[in-house]
């Protein structure tokens, strides 16, 4: 099982890496990388393959986690205040918006509690703001599947991305592999779900994690 699931991580880093290095000069000056460990909960940035400075966060509840992957930061802003804290890095992840950023729940870090983004004590995430451009890689790392979700219609994540991809594999599905559980997706399932004589219900439960191969 671990092995499995550790082959599933490198592949989605891959993949999900939309494309080029890890380590990528954003503009100019050092090569800068920020590594969150979603079992630790600790954010990690890198300078030149050194790390520099290490930051607890909050990070998704198991029923919104924390897109796994290979990003980057595609905007930066200051004071949107509420629970976006001081300061916001946005992340390219493609089924939804997902970045980092302060709190005004400072008593959330250190724990699975935000609806997917990485929650920082504002001045942390205030002092990674002023290190970080935009362009630098963010690389998001740990177990897709850590949760096993019911995934269903209407659902978004890593997880789902997943599921996608091997139902492409198989000839099942013919859209895009977008992390969204669409009704395209459902009915790609239910093909599935027809063809192995498991319950046809178009949701993802531990038995379709089973036959797609994705858990042993």
């Amino acid at each position: 099982m671990r092995a499995l699931r550790i082959t599933l991580c490198v592949c989605i880093l891959v993949v999900l890496g939309l494309g080029g290095n890890a380590h990528v000069r954003a503009q100019s000056g050092p090569l800068m990388l920020i590594e969150v460990n979603t079992d630790t909960h600790r954010l990690t940035v890198y300078r030149d393959g050194i790390a520099i400075k290490q930051y607890p966060v909050a990070l998704g509840r198991p029923d919104s986690p924390t897109p796994i992957g290979n990003w980057k930061v595609i905007n930066k802003y200051k004071n949107w205040g509420g629970g976006f804290g001081t300061r916001w890095l946005g992340l390219n992840v493609p089924w939804g918006i997902y970045g980092i950023h302060g709190t005004n729940r400072p008593h959330s870090i250190g724990w699975s509690a935000s609806a997917g983004c990485i929650r920082m004590r504002n001045r942390d995430v205030e002092e990674l703001y002023e290190m970080i451009r935009v362009g630098t890689p963010v690389r998001i790392v740990g177990d897709p599947l850590k949760y096993m979700r019911r995934l269903k219609d209407g659902d978004i994540g890593t997880d789902v991305w997943l599921v996608q991809d091997r139902l492409l594999r198989l000839g099942f599905y013919r859209g895009p592999c977008n992390g969204r559980f669409s009704l395209s997706t459902q009915a790609a399932l239910k093909a599935f779900e027809r063809s192995q004589h498991l319950p046809v219900d178009g949701v993802v439960s531990v038995r379709d994690y089973h036959a797609l191969g994705l858990i042993e």
